[in-house]
């Protein structure tokens, strides 16, 4: 009889930077993530996807999937079928001006219910069919197989089942925030709010691996990102040794980080990164001239007055939307022209279309360098081994090619990036990526200025720490590590390899 793979945690650190990740482990701060580097693989430039913000990121990593297939396309997007924004939380100003219901309603019932798309899997609902114990704290993606009912113990919970009111399909063993708990641990979140969230995921997860409950667990330590947004990454070092000792409070729950070690695998990983915010760009004022849809439509019946396009900014990445079918490609071109004239704007990117409306080539458009455009397949290969046909301005992406290998540290694994972005259903016409420094106001006219912020295409946002400590990689490994390898691991080490 072969025995049983060792238990999984998958620990997602919100946003880690590498280099605030080795400046942490050199100051002696963050004594269990050095102790994974040791023992294991680290990789300091797994690439984020794009937009690299947290629900296009959470939804890759727990699929495998880019945009493409799983179909969550931005922190803030239009939904063409609803006729309406879909907001997850940009601010809570953001939140207030498309409605608090409606905002959690879409984060926490339809981001998973409805917007990821139900024939691509989570790495929860593989291993549930496996019957691998799967369980999971407060994470964006949590699709399972198992029923959870919201919980209403408390008195901040009986406030909040006004609005929470219907049960979700998760792991088998699910605490999001306080709102559900598939049993009880005497942990208390007060709601997920920021700055506490990481101690109720340590204090779930001692509690889990005390009484043996899971086979895969997944530990989500966001603070870190929050803590980054509103003091800039240079202050990640704080942040960082404060998720390291959640993670050494979940080890020494299981006899120390040695025998911890000794019977679990971990994978300890970023989403993406930051960059730090000094300007802003107010895209919904920028094209205010096209008609931008508001988060409220107006009651005036005029023609004139009609929105023609809706703007869905993702903090440094945003998303234009035609709203006419028939003006679409027209629309297109009027929002490209504009946005290569704002300040702050880096790329501009758009889908050309054959004559049976098929994808045929991405453009990528810089106001510096020019237009480079591209398509799957042909003589040149990127960083992870995919051939692209590619013509055009290379210095749009800062790329150059040797051999046949097409090479851009500054935009990583740009082309299969951008592709699939442009080609996922519920993307708008137009992408947007911005300078480093400058993000997108959000509906609620707030952003990260004296923090940090991501969303980009650039490497300064999308780069992120992984460390595997028992969990071998790959043979070969990637080239270029991406947050969309993670889930295959997963699923192979639980010996469902191929399985999606």
């Amino acid at each position: 009889m072969t025995a049983s793979p060792p238990k999984l945690v998958l620990c997602v650190i919100d946003a880690m930077s590498p280099s605030m990740l080795e400046r942490a482990v050199a100051a002696g701060v963050a004594p269990t993530l050095e102790r994974l580097i040791e023992g294991g693989l680290y990789v300091s430039d797994c690439v984020s996807a794009f937009p690299s913000v947290t629900p296009v990121c959470a939804a890759s990593i727990v699929t495998g999937v880019a945009q493409d297939a799983h179909r969550i396309p931005g922190m803030n997007w239009f939904d063409r079928d609803e006729h309406r924004y879909v907001e997850y939380g940009s601010s809570f100003r953001a939140a207030q001006r498309f409605g608090i219901a409606r905002q959690l309603t879409d984060t926490v019932y339809n981001m998973n219910r409805t917007h990821l798309a139900a024939e691509t899997l989570t790495v929860f609902e593989s291993l549930d069919d496996a019957d691998v114990r799967t369980a999971g704290t407060t994470y964006l993606m949590y699709r399972g197989r198992y029923r959870h009912e919201p919980q209403r113990d408390t008195a901040l919970t009986r406030v909040a089942s006004a609005l929470i009111r219907h049960p979700v399909m998760g792991p088998r063993e699910l605490f999001y925030a306080d709102i559900f708990a598939s049993r009880r641990t005497g942990c208390r979140s007060a709601l997920g709010m920021p700055g506490v969230r990481d101690r109720h995921s340590g204090c779930v997860s001692a509690h889990l691996v005390e009484h043996d409950l899971f086979d895969f667990l997944l530990l989500s330590l966001p603070d870190n990102d929050w803590y980054s947004h509103k003091n800039g990454p240079e202050a990640q070092i704080q942040s960082i040794a404060a998720a390291d000792l959640q993670l050494a409070r979940v080890m020494n729950a299981g006899g120390g980080v040695e025998e911890f070690l000794s019977e679990h695998a971990v994978i300890a990983m970023a989403d993406h990164s930051q960059a730090a915010i000094v300007g802003t760009i107010a895209l919904q004022d920028e094209l205010a001239e096209l008609g931008v849809l508001g988060p409220v439509r107006s009651s005036s019946g005029s023609r004139s007055d009609e929105p023609r396009i809706a703007v869905c900014p993702s903090q440094r990445a945003a998303m234009v939307y035609a709203l006419h079918e028939s003006e679409r490609d027209a629309m297109r071109a009027s929002v490209a022209t504009r946005a290569l004239a704002i300040e702050g704007i880096d790329l501009v990117m758009w889908l050309e279309r054959d004559a049976h409306d098929a994808p045929r080539e991405g453009v990528i458009s810089s106001p510096a360098h020019g237009e480079l455009r591209f398509a799957p397949d042909g003589p040149v290969l990127d960083s992870r081994g995919l051939a692209w046909s590619v013509d055009g301005g290379l210095a749009a992406i800062d790329a150059r090619i040797e051999g046949d290998r097409l090479l851009s540290a500054v935009y990583p694994d740009a082309l299969a990036r951008v592709w699939s972005a442009l080609t996922c259903p519920t993307s708008g016409e137009v992408l947007l990526s911005a300078v480093p420094g400058y993000e997108f106001i959000d509906w609620g006219r707030q952003a990260h200025v004296g923090g940090g912020s991501h969303g980009s295409l650039h490497a300064s946002d999308s780069l992120g720490a992984l460390i595997m400590s028992g969990v071998p990689p790959p043979d070969p490994a990637p080239a270029q590590w991406a947050i969309r390898d993670v889930a295959p691991l997963i699923r192979g080490h639980f010996g469902l390899d191929g399985v999606p």
